[in-house]
């Protein structure tokens, strides 16, 4: 019952006749997370339009609740895995330990008939090779004859998780045709866009793919406004006159790539086709754009660096605030955040780091407030890395009076050059030239 689960099951929840169950397991806020869902209240923070709502409505009409019981899906016709898959190491592996615990506890106690559907991002291979042979040895029951096994991904984004579960197209891939049509028929409930079927291990690949070509195409612009830095214009500048061209779209540059996606989908690829692929393949491609979209963060750090040498200074006497944890904008989502990396960089200097943002209640890696006044206080830098709408709107004049030092690092293009040097600020911007 996270990003994913929580819309999903409040979004079938609403669907006359459905009667959903969320199953949660895991920590003490996990509990707490129970707690908060079954009063009719959403646990996710952050600009979730329509959420909030839809929660109350199914809760109060009964057709949604939530609990840790394993034994809650003994009775469920329809059964969908929404569990986290991080890799690990220096060797990306995928870590599965919540998708085999999940389908395990499915083989248990699950029913003749029953359909599984994974909408968690995997290896391709997976369905077939890992979650199949753990659910038929725990139920002694065969995928196919005794139940139906199917795999379709979520598009979701925070900030738009209703709107995207209905209105994007959805991919279905079933180990067979009725697997297929069940899985299609049940989205078919909730999704007002186009619904796509096809095998598992092409829906599985389909994930991993869509995801690697955006963090590709994001590295491309991440790489460009390194290139315009160095030539001392804008690269925001030189993205917008190529958009001119509709077909062209140049991704936006930045801070860093975060959430649970796309740091990990393309090694969940690259895990699938050295596992289960026919022959070996060389990459080059996707492995690049990883390396590069993983420097950014050093790379705001090293102009924070750039800046404090203008000013005569240097780690570790520093005193810096992020402005931003989540890893995108107007949400709470910390996943493989770039502010991680940003904070590890900072703290190896020796600097004290102060962390800012609206939306997040934990961030055990810095001290973290929501009170921008106070966290400025006495500070020496300001480092932007997530474009929260709240930092449009800063009084930089004001902010800079009671700051120590003032330097602007810019992230996310959040701040004019202009404003910022008008306000006694000196500026430094990924992809920002001479400004």
């Amino acid at each position: 019952m996270g990003y994913v689960g929580i819309p999903c099951a409040a979004l079938l929840a609403d669907v006359k006749g459905h009667d959903v169950i969320g199953l949660e397991r895991g920590s003490e806020r996990s509990l707490l997370k129970i707690e908060t869902i079954n009063a009719g209240k959403s646990p996710i923070e952050g600009d979730e339009p329509g959420l909030a709502e839809l929660i109350q409505r199914v809760v109060t009409a009964g057709t949604l609740q939530v609990t840790d019981d394993y034994a809650a899906l003994s009775d469920r016709d329809i059964i969908l895995i929404c569990v986290q898959t991080p890799t690990d190491g220096d060797n990306h592996q995928p870590r599965y330990l919540a998708l085999k615990e999940a389908a395990k506890a499915i083989g248990d106690n699950m029913k003749r008939g029953v359909l599984v559907i994974t909408e968690s991002t995997l290896a391709p291979g997976t369905t077939e090779h890992v979650i199949k042979p753990i659910i038929e040895r725990a139920s002694g029951l065969k995928a196919g004859p005794d139940f139906s096994l199917a795999y379709s991904y979520e598009r979701l984004m925070p900030g738009r998780l209703i709107q995207y579960i209905q209105q994007l197209p959805r991919i279905v891939g079933g180990i067979d045709k009725e697997s297929e049509l069940r899985a299609k028929n049940l989205y078919a409930t909730i999704v007002n866009a186009s619904i796509h079927t096809t095998d598992v291990l092409t829906a599985e690949t389909t994930k991993t793919i869509e995801n690697a070509y955006r963090d590709v195409n994001i590295a491309f612009s991440n790489e460009m406004a390194l290139i315009c830095e160095s030539l001392g214009i804008d690269v925001y500048e030189v993205q917008r006159l190529i958009n001119t061209r509709s077909e062209r779209m140049m991704h936006f540059p930045g801070a860093g790539v975060g959430g649970h996606c796309l740091p990990k989908d393309t090694w969940l690829l690259l895990y699938g086709l050295n596992t289960y692929g026919a022959k070996k393949v060389q990459t080059h491609f996707v492995e690049l754009a990883r390396e590069i979209n993983q420097s950014m963060p050093n790379h705001l750090v090293n102009l924070l660096s750039e800046c404090l040498e203008i000013r005569g200074r240097s780690f570790p006497d520093v005193k810096v605030v992020i402005l931003g944890v989540a890893y995108l904008e107007n949400s709470d989502d910390t996943r493989n955040t770039p502010a991680y990396e940003v904070v590890a960089r900072l703290s190896a200097h020796g600097a004290e780091v102060i962390a800012h943002d609206p939306y997040v209640s934990e961030f055990p890696e810095a001290e973290l407030t929501r009170d921008l006044q106070a966290a400025v206080k006495g500070a020496d830098a300001l480092v932007i890395v997530t474009k929260h709408k709240e930092y449009h709107a800063m009084d930089l004049a004001a902010l800079g009076r009671v700051m120590r030092d003032r330097i602007i690092v810019d992230g996310r293009d959040v701040v004019s050059p202009e404003a910022a040097r008008a306000a006694g600020f000196l500026y430094k911007g990924i992809g920002k030239g001479n400004v």
